[in-house]
């Protein structure tokens, strides 16, 4: 099978850990390699962000990372990028009228508008993940939420005109229910993890005093970070370990500053960046990964921790549902409830045999349902039986109508502005 994977913002050659640059990066790496390693063909279209990169690069064998010249080339905020979508479809449309594949797989919103663009024009069937949604962000970010206002209109035009989306979890499903996306439309298939890197055994780093709380990833207020560090404060002798952004970084600052508020300053420490490969031996170093963002549309922290055999204390949002076992794998609790989070954190660590028996389970729940092999073959699957509907005939509601949506066609000519006649044909 030929499969496009159309990822607009995050490219699978990116660093992760960036502004932009996180889970995105990982889901399409690693499911374009395996789904490449059961024979299949993919093709990985990204934007371009610098003048020197080549159109195309091998990624490995049987996947190659196309960069599409659409918008200045430069790295820019994904937020930045809506108006330049109109120019990405229109060059997905010229290259697969040529060569088209079997089935597109687009990543985040304005993928799929890009992807719904071209689609039109060449017949090519769509699936889509949307990784994070507009309407779940701006409930929990209000006015702090930086997306397009266009964003949310946009997510519910794709979800009705794709021909399946592959959510991530149970609770995205709920979610897409709220946009009115058709259930008979979606599928779940989660996001995996790496068991050849993260795994029980293998090196450790010294991050003594101990008992050790990690907490990891980008730097961003709703990681939920602050409720760790507050809830450290009733966790006495803990050392917490934050890693993930630079140590200059704002969020760091505020951090840092907080951590002094609450008294525990000599027991936080900020690791700063910490690099792909050092993450598997520095969660083995850690008692408990802690992960209680505000909302996580799947999380895949907790998981990576999980196969390394690490007990989880994670919030109850999302990927968490499904992927952490209250009383198995480790310990749910609400997001920002810091006494909450300081309970369970006690609990576990008052207790080295539970703390055990969490890692052993942990590690086999992650070893027997989410590694890439097995996500790939049913995300395999879902291609399969949306090639089969389609090439059946059988008639999509709503696909590719002439003026439903209008984002794409609002950048047209120049930012119009609301109000603005709405479609995804490639002009």
């Amino acid at each position: 099978m030929k499969i496009a994977m159309v990822s607009e913002h995050a490219s699978p050659l990116a660093t992760v850990g960036g502004a932009d640059a996180g889970g995105q990066n990982v889901h399409v790496a690693a499911l374009s390699l395996a789904l490449a390693a059961q024979g299949h063909e993919v093709t990985v279209y990204t934007r371009r962000e610098c003048p020197f990169q080549p159109e195309e690069t091998a990624f490995a064998p049987g996947v190659t990372v196309v960069h599409v010249p659409a918008g200045p080339a430069k790295v820019m905020a994904k937020d930045d990028l809506l108006p330049w979508m109109p120019e990405f479809g229109r060059w997905l449309a010229r290259r697969w009228k040529t060569d088209p594949p079997d089935v597109a797989h687009s990543h985040f919103w304005m993928s799929g508008l890009a992807t719904l663009a071209a689609a039109r024009d060449t017949s090519v069937p769509v699936v889509h993940t949307f990784h994070a949604l507009g309407t779940v962000k701006r409930r929990h970010q209000g006015k702090a939420d930086t997306s397009p206002r266009e964003r949310i209109q946009a997510e519910a035009a794709v979800a009705c005109q794709v021909d399946a989306v592959i959510a991530t979890c149970a609770d995205e499903v709920t979610e897409l229910g709220r946009i009115r996306m058709p259930k008979r439309s979606v599928r779940v298939v989660p996001c995996g993890v790496d068991l050849s890197a993260f795994t029980p055994s293998g090196p450790r780093m010294d991050l003594h005093p101990g008992p050790v709380l990690l907490a990891i990833g980008r730097p961003v207020p709703r990681k939920g970070v602050e409720t760790t560090i507050q809830a450290l404060s009733q966790v006495p002798g803990a050392t917490l370990v934050v890693a993930g952004g630079d140590v200059t970084d704002p969020e760091v600052t505020r951090l840092a500053r907080v951590a002094g508020r609450y008294g525990v300053a000599d027991r936080v420490r900020f690791l700063g960046k910490v690099d792909r490969a050092s993450v598997p031996s520095l969660m083995r170093s850690a008692d408990i990964v802690v992960s209680v963002p505000w909302y996580e549309p799947f999380g895949i922290v907790p998981l990576e921790a999980m196969a390394c055999g690490v007990p989880v204390v994670a919030s109850a949002v999302g990927g968490h549902l499904d992927t952490v076992v209250p009383g198995v794998t480790g310990l749910l609790v609400p997001p920002r409830q810091s006494s909450l989070l300081a309970r369970a954190l006690r609990r576990l660590l008052a207790d080295p045999f539970l703390l055990a028996a969490y890692g052993i389970a942990a590690a086999d729940r992650a070893r027997s349902r989410y590694d890439w092999n097995r996500i790939a073959a049913q995300t395999a699957a879902v291609y399969t039986d949306v090639l089969t509907a389609y090439r059946g005939g059988r008639e999509r509601a709503g696909a590719y109508p002439e003026t439903e949506t209008d984002v794409l066609a609002s950048y047209r000519g120049g930012r119009e502005r609301a109000g603005a006649r709405l479609e995804t044909g490639v002009a």
